[in-house]
């Protein structure tokens, strides 16, 4: 699963990474994004635009938003058979950049928090679905999930699941509103197959969704988690 990352890079890096034409936030460095957070989000319309979205996908047809607190985490196995996802699948598909993402390493009774990153620094793009929902007030509620899938060779040593990290060829399918083609894109949602993702312990200030600056991310000695973070439920 994907319970939390982060994302320090700047609007125009994170732009011209992939190819936005549109920003309509500006990004601030943040270290500990958790559930139910705002997020940055790529999405193709006429023109690829970088938006805020909520965590936590709220389908168009529920009836309270408090589904998406379990809906973070999307199963790219599954997508095209659950009713939470399946609209969204075939149309609201998008990009969530992250620097990292973190995982909980257990052994026995330990759980350590790990920070997954590129070994050259750069963001990189996970793969997401989006949804609008109608508040009662007439308003739009925009919010997204994270899609998994099963982990590559450096990601299988903490977990046994990692977001769907995306390469540039498959991020151009994945936004591509003309590719129909459901098991076409299934095909995106693959262990990232690229050599270049490096694992490491952080501290367990991590836990603390609260906690949110530049040292999270740095190299520590493994320690004893002070407690088990809060983490949503993946589906």
């Amino acid at each position: 699963m994907c319970g939390r990352f982060t994302l320090h890079h700047s609007t125009e890096d994170v732009a011209e990474r992939f190819a936005v034409e549109q920003t309509l936030l500006e990004l601030r460095p943040r270290f500990n994004i958790a559930p139910s957070q705002p997020v940055a989000a790529v999405i193709q319309r006429d023109s690829r635009v970088m938006q805020e979205l909520k965590w936590g996908l709220v389908p168009s047809w529920a009836r309270d938003p408090a589904i998406g607190n379990r809906l973070i985490n999307a199963r790219a196995e599954t997508l095209a058979d659950k009713p939470a996802f399946r609209g969204a699948f075939a149309r609201g598909r998008c990009l969530i950049p992250a620097s990292g993402y973190f995982e909980w390493h257990r052994a026995g009774q330990v759980r350590t928090p790990m920070l997954v990153r590129r070994a050259g620094g750069e963001p990189f793009a996970m793969a997401g679905l989006y949804e609008r929902w109608q508040t009662p007030e007439e308003g739009i509620l925009r919010s997204c999930s994270i899609i998994t899938t099963e982990p590559n060779e450096v990601a299988a040593t903490v977990h046994h699941r990692m977001p769907a990290i995306l390469t540039r060829e498959d991020v151009e399918i994945w936004l591509d509103a003309d590719v129909t083609d459901l098991q076409a894109l299934a095909r995106v949602l693959r262990p990232y197959p690229l050599a270049d993702l490096i694992v490491h312990p952080v501290s367990d200030r991590v836990n603390h969704a609260g906690n949110d600056d530049a040292s999270l991310v740095d190299v520590v000695e493994p320690a004893t988690p002070t407690q088990d973070p809060q983490l949503g439920l993946g589906l």
